[in-house]
Order: C-alpha cells, then structure tokens, then sequence
C-alpha cells in the first residue's frame, strides 16, 4: 500500500476526467451525443489494452502473455456486462447532453448525487442495510442538489433559460443512471475482474454508441475529430489512473479526493468557457460533498465493526 501514490493518482483521474469534459463541452452540438458516446468508447479500449498487457505480463506466472490476457478478461457473466454497459452508457450519454446546456462546474456538482442515490437505492437492488445515520446524510445531500438546481429550474436571480433547465433535468437523470451503474458494477465484483469491468464496459459503449448511427451522425471537422480522439484516450487513460488509485490505497482515503474535480471544473470552466459559478451553486455543492464524505466515513466505519464481528465469530476475512 502507498496511500500518497494512490491519493496523487486520484486526483490525477479526476483532472483527465473534467478535461474529457471540457472537451466534449467544446464540441456543443456539432457533433451528436451518440456519436460522443461511440468515440468515448472506441478511443478508450487501446489505452485499457495496454494496461491489460502491462498488468498481465507483471503477474503472470508461467503462463504465455495472450493466455493471461484472456484469463484477465475471462467472464461468466457477460449479461451482466450488457447490462452494466447499457445503463452505463444511458449514464454517459445523459451527462454528455448536459454539458452542452449547463456550466462545467454545475453539470459536475449535479453528478455527485449519484453516490447518495446509491446508498437510497442499495438496499433494494442489493439487499444492504442503511441506516438512519447514513439515510439522514443523503436527504442533507439533495438539499443541496436542490440548491444547485434552483437557479435552473426555479425562479430566481439568474434566468438561463429553457435549455440550462432541460440540461439540469438530463443531468440529473444521468446522476440515477450512474447511480445504478455503480450498484451493477458492485454486483460484478463479486465475480469479475476490475480489468474485465473497465474493458467490456468501453467495448459495449462502442457497440451502443454505434447504435445511434440511423439517427443522425455528423462528418466532423478536422479538429472535432480530433477532439474525438483526445476524449476517448483521455477518458480511458483516466479510467486506468482510477483504477490503479484503489490498488494503492483504501476506498475510504481515496473516494474523497473524487470532489477535487469540482476545482478543475471550475478553473476549467473559467478559463476555457468564461464560466463563473454561482454563490448558490458553490453552497449546494459544499452540502453535497459534506453529506458525501459523511456516507464514505460511515461506511468505513460500518466495515470496521463488520471485521470484528467476523473475527469475533471466528469467520475469515476476505
């Protein structure tokens, strides 16, 4: 374990993952969310591929290097996958959309209630337990969604119109459906690779991607195209930062610093779009994360009760 390692690759991601989002909000609506979606995925696998090869040749043990990539991408569940990328692409392509209505830094924000509607939905989906402590945080939590929504969707200071409130809307939906992207990927984790995870994950994006070709596809210009490319290599050098930051530390130090992106955004937005984000926007966004942080210290704290309960009735430890 290197927690400094693990935190600086945390936030790493965090940074090529509100780039990513900048980009995409550069293209506006010259190129169709679809069509994103398809280049996101496509772009990605190379990069995810060469992490696979460099993870397996350092532990394979034996084994030639293409028998241990298909043990790493090995799956009994390829259901599951689809299911995992459909929802995971619904996901995708709703906070895309949203990026081409909103401000960076609100789009961002809005994103974050996706861990609370974790903890709501949970214990349906996945038969856990959640507290009222926990239960109690969420609700703060989407008090503050509300802050950041009102100056979209409710008659205040600022009108931005109907296209910034139909962008809240969308990104709010794409916080549910990455909500229940999570609960699906901690169902595959009891069984698949994180390897296997992040690969089909970026192979079913391109198939669904694809899908979206009788809609409506544009022939982007030279520079959309590459901005295309850039986003789909970023997002999966991202993911394989991310995925790299849990194997140096624990998920409670570094879930946290995933709230850092909230400051790229915001320097990104300003510099790149001219955005400023609001006083409301900025104090909603502060709840949010407040009630975050709470649910990830309780549920540290729940695993650690669990671990000596365990090891008080004699149950080994995973």
């Amino acid at each position: 374990m290197n927690p400094a390692l693990g935190v600086t690759l945390k936030i790493v991601s965090a940074l090529l993952f509100t780039g990513m989002s900048t980009l995409i909000k550069s293209l506006g609506t010259s190129v169709p969310t679809g069509e994103v979606v398809f280049a996101r995925s496509l772009f990605a696998i190379l990069p995810i591929l060469t992490y696979v090869c460099w993870r397996v040749s350092r532990e394979r043990t034996g084994s030639g290097l293409m028998s241990g990539i298909a043990a790493a991408l090995h799956t009994n569940r390829p259901f599951g996958h689809v299911r995992r990328g459909a929802i995971g692409c619904c996901a995708m392509g709703t906070s895309f959309f949203a990026l081409t209505l909103l401000p960076l830094s609100d789009a961002i924000t809005i994103g974050y209630a996706a861990p609370l509607v974790t903890v709501l939905l949970a214990p349906f989906l996945l038969g856990e337990k959640v507290g009222i402590y926990r239960t109690s945080a969420v609700i703060v939590g989407f008090v503050g969604v509300l802050l950041v929504l009102s100056p979209h969707l409710f008659s205040g200071a600022v009108d931005r119109g109907d296209s910034a409130a139909l962008g809240a809307l969308v990104a709010l939906l794409s916080a549910f459906c990455t909500a229940l992207a999570m609960i699906q990927i901690r169902a595959l984790t009891s069984s698949e690779s994180t390897m296997a995870i992040t690969f089909y994950f970026s192979l079913s994006g391109t198939i669904f991607g694809l899908l979206s070709l009788p809609f409506g596809w544009a022939v982007p210009e030279v520079l959309d195209m590459a901005k295309l490319v850039t986003i789909g290599i970023i997002g999966g050098v991202a993911q394989i930062f991310l995925t790299e930051s849990y194997r140096h530390a624990p998920t409670s130090v570094i879930a946290p610093f995933d709230y850092t992106s909230l400051l790229w955004a915001v320097g990104l937005g300003y510099l790149v779009f001219g955005d400023v984000p609001e006083q409301i926007v900025l104090a909603g966004a502060a709840v949010i994360i407040a009630s975050g942080l709470y649910v990830i210290y309780r549920e540290r704290k729940l695993g650690f009760e669990r671990a000596k309960q365990r090891k008080a009735g004699g149950i080994p430890l995973a």
